[in-house]
């Protein structure tokens, strides 16, 4: 496949364009710096402005499918404004050239089993809320769009490096736990739950998550 991966030198970004690399696949690679990505057959890094819709979807055209691991900048204030403006940004360019579109989202915005959001408790962590509301809002706005292919993957609450198993659970709404009550998953293996849905699309219009 010819893949658009928006974000390759991040931490997600990095696992995922490793992971296509593993798997034969054609990648673009998407990012700021070019330079940070390494040179590697099958690869080849451009530079991209997220909030420039035209540019962009030059760049997204003539692929098979975009991942767009952007993030807004842990850290950053205004990471809420960043990342919503970033995202629809790429949502448009993408519809714009009709590419289909799977965008890394964030756990936040899955749901407690009260019904509630984890985004919204009082005890979720005050550093990572801006950038869970954010990815909220574009899964929100996602799916009132009719005329884009999009899947949105919300990760496991606890993502580390660790071993590629392939061995993890899918799900919905709701996190996918462990014996211990536990929702965790290796990047590694996120990256393997994402290109399996760029390979065999399966969420179509619709979020998913994973863990073991």
């Amino acid at each position: 496949m010819k893949i658009a991966l928006i974000g390759a030198s991040g931490f997600v970004g990095g696992a995922l364009l490793k992971e296509a690399i593993h798997r034969g696949h054609s990648v673009t690679a998407i990012v700021r710096n070019p330079e940070k990505v390494a040179a590697t057959s099958g690869v080849t890094a451009v530079k991209g402005d997220v909030n420039d819709v035209k540019q962009l979807a030059a760049q997204l055209a003539g692929h098979d499918v975009v991942i767009s691991a952007f993030n807004g900048g842990w850290g950053d204030p205004e990471i809420y404004n960043k990342h919503l403006t970033g995202s629809r940004s790429i949502a448009a360019a993408a519809k714009q050239v009709g590419v289909r579109l799977i965008v890394v989202g964030g756990a936040g915005s899955l749901h407690a089993p009260d019904g509630s959001q984890f985004v919204d408790s009082p005890d979720f962590p005050e550093a990572y809320k801006d950038g869970a509301r954010a990815a909220r809002d574009v899964l929100a706005e996602l799916r009132k769009e009719s005329g884009l292919e999009w899947s949105f993957v919300s990760p496991a609450a606890h993502i580390a490096p660790g071993e590629r198993t392939g061995k993890f659970r899918l799900g919905g709404d709701e996190p996918v736990l462990d014996a211990k009550g536990e929702s965790h998953v290796s990047v590694e293996d996120l990256a393997y739950a994402i290109l399996d849905e760029a390979e065999t699309p399966k969420h179509t219009r619709k979020r998913f998550t994973l863990g073991y």
